[in-house]
């Protein structure tokens, strides 16, 4: 059997908290939409729902599907098209940004294509690559609302999702690197072989969203983390601990 031959990296990139900072202003936003969606949701019209009942529902349902969104669309019938977008109403966008400048010249940098993977909605995420002057940048976009598996949704970290993507676009596990804040995400990855680079800084420890990756209580690097960076910019320098692309 013929040695594989190692090509230029194919880099799929997650969007919130990895390209920029989310946790800043709208993952707060987009949890306060989740919540009031959740309450008209379970509102029976009769009994008031509580915090702590909408609370248990979103993280509840984060934590056993990877997507507050899945659990809604199993349990309560809820049109994945509609929760995305009221819960991703955000006035102001630009204002809610904050991310490091030269992102755009990294990229340029790193060689091989990128790939935008985010399991946000396609008009949302499509204004935040708007605003941070990536989309250049990236051979394809792919929003949760692409990640359908025989008909399902399949959003991160999906391992059948990842495996269609890479199927789709010819591309072998060994020759991709998933650049993600989100450990479960990254933890699937490896499981079908690809590279992973964890991104830290936009952690927080207090985080109010279950959109981002709850914070460990030390950031320590789990065995199926080949690097682990505080920012993106740090990925050139960062190549060689990766795979023999080169």
């Amino acid at each position: 059997m013929p040695n594989h031959t190692p090509a230029a990296p194919v880099w799929l990139f997650d969007l919130d908290n990895t390209l920029h900072d989310a946790s800043h202003a709208i993952f707060p936003a987009i949890s306060a939409n989740m919540n009031t969606y959740i309450a008209r949701v379970l509102h029976d019209g009769v009994t008031p729902v509580t915090q702590a009942r909408v609370d248990a529902a979103r993280l509840g349902y984060w934590k056993r599907y990877g997507a507050t969104l899945l659990g809604m669309m199993r349990h309560h019938g809820v049109s994945a098209a509609h929760f995305l977008s009221e819960t991703h109403d955000l006035h102001d966008l630009r204002a809610m940004m904050r991310s490091e400048t030269g992102l755009g010249r990294l990229l340029q940098k790193l060689p091989g294509r990128k790939i935008l993977l985010t399991n946000a909605p396609l008009d949302y995420s499509t204004q935040v690559m708007r605003h941070l002057k990536l989309g250049r940048h990236f051979a394809h976009h792919i929003a949760i609302e692409q990640m359908h598996v025989h008909g399902q949704l399949r959003p991160k970290p999906s391992k059948l999702m990842l495996a269609r993507l890479l199927r789709k676009h010819g591309v072998a596990a060994r020759d991709c690197i998933l650049v993600e804040d989100t450990l479960a995400n990254l933890k699937s990855a490896r499981q079908l072989g690809l590279g992973t680079v964890w991104v830290t800084q936009y952690l927080r420890a207090n985080e109010r969203s279950t959109l981002a990756q709850m914070r460990p209580r030390r950031l320590i690097r789990p065995n199926y983390v080949d690097v682990k960076v505080k920012s993106v910019r740090q990925l050139p320098k960062q190549l060689r601990r990766l795979r023999p692309f080169t």
